[in-house]
């Protein structure tokens, strides 16, 4: 007889209902058609260890298992669960109770003990979107897929627990979660915090800037100057996640199996992620023959922190461009085409010249004339375009740093970040633009919005003469102005907000490599 459940894939972030039919027939063999990768076609024996140990087996005759639909590309080895659930039912050593009810998935060892898999959360979304009734699929992941409400999911252990249940032997409750409670019970739970960083006063107002406008930024300073330290508190001051915002971030580590075996929960907090420099390209922006998430999708929603900027390989840079001015990452092959989101923000490090210290107060630089340009050339122009700020980061005093002052908490910096993002979604609005932050203002919108009086565009003129200022430099100087503004609570760009931006265009500056 022929035997049909249901499994699924995950192209992208999102999940597609494949079809488990098998049926057993004369001859000789198993076979399992319908593109299946490596990791499918060893399932047979995978499944004939585990169906043995309990006392079932495979049937010597020609069993043939159709994965449909045959023209997509299936992985990984999830689909060994409902395989053996349908060799079973086909070979009528089980009766099934509607089976085709279910998406079934889960990785069997060879005794039967059932393995997580990645991408509960985008599969149970679609078992949902198509009207099943449940999801069948390993303990471990249970509380992942859980978060979708109106789903029966069934945590299992092993193929044993799978076959009395699907027969009607034994009971097992779905798994209940409440996801907007948990949401809320989990939101901003952070660890680090402003406050415990003291001096950096001129960083801490340029990281409010960029959080309010949703602005990227690179930081220069020498070696122990606390890049770092403030990088890794920048999520700590953007606004909270909403629930959708959570529902993406998480279904994007499901993908990736970066959720781990046993929180399984929404993730509630903006991601940041800090790759290494020696990074490759496909880790960082995603691909591979079945294509994954790269580090800046698992950044979605959140902070993609480059420490060390200039010694990242240049063609890994290069192809960050793309997704900084479209948010999303796409993935061509032959046979298929995703998209992954992408929407975070950037925060670069560097040092100003290979012995960290040209332009510092204290300390004189050792590096050799040319080095200071050939050291800052390694980062392109089209990637400086789209960072809004560049700071310079001087080393903390010792007064400073010994200080008893109480710093500023990064709950009282987000209330203002807040704030000024409410004035922007306000704005936009009114003007009908589909936009989140002024970081994402078009040259056109930036013109339209970011209007100056005579005063500042004097001032903005005069500053662009005098200091060298490059043409890219304009727009991103507006961009920040109207930022400051917004967290003044000003309905204009007035001068003191162009002053205020124009410091943060340091590598703009023609007199910057000379110091």
């Amino acid at each position: 007889m022929i035997s049909k459940t249901y499994g699924s894939s995950v192209y992208g972030v999102d999940a597609t209902l494949i079809e488990v039919e098998v049926n057993v027939l004369n001859g000789k063999g198993l076979f399992v058609v319908g593109l299946p990768d490596s990791a499918i076609k060893e399932s047979e024996h995978r499944v004939e260890s585990a169906v043995k140990h309990y006392g079932y087996a495979i049937p010597r005759q020609k069993v043939v298992v159709n994965l449909a639909p045959a023209a997509a590309k299936k992985e990984g080895a999830a689909f060994d669960l409902p395989i053996a659930l349908s060799i079973l039912q086909s070979s009528e050593q089980i009766g099934a109770r509607n089976l085709e009810d279910y998406i079934i998935l889960g990785e069997l060892s060879l005794d039967g003990e059932l393995r997580p898999i990645k991408g509960a959360l985008p599969i149970a979304i679609e078992a949902r979107k198509q009207k099943k009734k449940g999801f069948i699929l390993p303990k471990e992941n249970a509380q992942e897929a859980a978060i979708v409400n109106n789903l029966d999911v069934i945590g299992v252990n092993n193929l044993l627990e799978a076959i009395e249940f699907i027969q009607g032997d034994r009971e097992i409750e779905p798994l209940k979660i409440d996801t907007r409670e948990l949401f809320n019970d989990m939101l901003d739970d952070y660890e680090l915090d402003f406050s415990q960083v003291q001096g950096q006063e001129n960083m801490k107002r340029a990281l409010e800037i960029a959080a309010a406008g949703g602005h990227n930024v690179i930081m220069i300073g020498p070696p122990g100057a606390g890049k770092t330290m403030l990088a890794k508190r920048l999520a700590t001051i953007l606004p909270s996640l909403t629930l959708q915002e959570a529902l993406e971030t998480t279904k994007i580590h499901s993908v990736a199996g970066k959720l781990g075996a046993n929180n399984g929960h929404l993730i509630s907090t903006r991601p940041f992620r800090a790759p290494h420099h020696t990074i490759s390209d496909v880790a960082l922006v995603g691909g591979g023959g079945v294509p994954q998430p790269g580090e800046i999708s698992l950044s979605h929603n959140g902070v993609l922190f480059l420490d060390e900027l200039p010694e990242f390989k240049r063609t890994v840079l290069e192809v960050m461009r793309q997704p900084l001015e479209e948010r999303k990452v796409s993935i061509s092959r032959a046979r298929m085409s995703v998209d992954f989101p992408a929407n975070f923000m950037l925060i670069a490090s560097m040092n100003p010249c290979p012995c960290g210290y040209h332009n510092h107060p204290e300390k004189d630089c050792t590096c050799p004339p040319g080095a200071v340009q050939k050291y800052l050339n390694k980062i392109s122009g089209p990637l400086l375009d789209r960072i809004d700020l560049h700071v310079e980061v001087t080393p903390v005093s010792f007064d400073q740093m010994t200080s008893l002052k109480e710093a500023e908490s990064s709950e009282a910096i987000r209330q203002r970040v807040i704030d000024a993002r409410e004035l922007q979604k306000e704005r936009f609005e009114k003007e009908g633009l589909a936009l989140h932050s002024n970081a994402m203002m078009p040259s056109q919108v930036v013109k339209r919005i970011c209007t100056l009086d005579p005063l500042g565009k004097n001032l903005l003129k005069s500053a662009m003469d005098r200091l060298g200022l490059s043409a890219r430099a304009y727009d991103r100087i507006l961009k920040v102005s109207r930022t400051i503004a917004d967290l003044a609570g000003s309905e204009s760009v007035k001068a003191e907000h162009i002053a205020e931006a124009i410091q943060f265009r340091s590598l703009d500056r023609e007199s910057w490599v000379e110091g």
